[in-house]
């Protein structure tokens, strides 16, 4: 699952991060980070989800 959820944060942080936290602060700071730009927004979420 998490070879998916890497891929997806590649194409799409926030849907990489919401599988992987749901609809918490992660999620949202993500979103952020995203409509800041696209490398960021991923940056954050492949730290998201190779954290654990």
């Amino acid at each position: 699952m998490d070879i998916i959820r890497i891929l997806l944060a590649f194409l799409l942080p926030p849907l990489g991060v919401f599988l992987q936290v749901g609809l918490g602060l992660h999620f949202w700071l993500n979103i952020l980070l995203t409509l800041c730009g696209w490398l960021p927004g991923v940056v954050h979420a492949l730290w998201v989800i190779l954290r654990k």
